[in-house]
């Protein structure tokens, strides 16, 4: 089980790890050891999960997000397979625990007169500066 807070933890049951071959550098093993990791969490179907989390976890997730609603996560950074699951594991934790933060509502406010009065007399200096670039009369 992975534990993201007191009230959310994830079975072991929404959790697949699949090992594969790392690619990089790795000497003599590189042909015969799979070390990297290749975690796939079934979000949508996670009961532990509650909806508003779900849909921010896969604005989060992007591109990892696959259509049949599951997060994967592919971690190659260690020679070791133990190392690069815990690295993996954390990965997926980090992730729920920023879906779990509420985004603020923004309050929109209103441009004050002295910001008005200032971008409109920008403006029209500009506008006389292009003015001057016309075609100069020989009278």
């Amino acid at each position: 089980m992975l534990r993201i807070n007191d009230n959310i933890a994830i079975e072991d049951w929404e959790i697949t790890e699949q090992f594969i071959r790392s690619s990089g550098p790795g000497g003599q093993n590189v042909n015969k050891v799979s070390t990297a990791v290749e975690l796939r969490f079934e979000a949508d179907r996670s009961p532990n999960l509650p909806g508003p989390v779900k849909a921010r976890l896969k604005r989060i997730a992007g591109r990892r997000w696959t259509k049949e609603g599951a997060l994967i996560l592919q971690v190659e950074e260690t020679r070791s397979q133990a190392r690069n699951r815990e690295i993996a594991r954390e990965r997926l934790a980090e992730l729920i625990r920023k879906a779990l933060e509420k985004p603020r509502r923004r309050i929109p406010t209103k441009p004050t007169l002295g910001s008005k009065n200032r971008r409109i007399k920008a403006k029209k200096e500009r506008g006389e500066v292009k003015a001057m670039r016309g075609k100069v009369d020989p009278d």
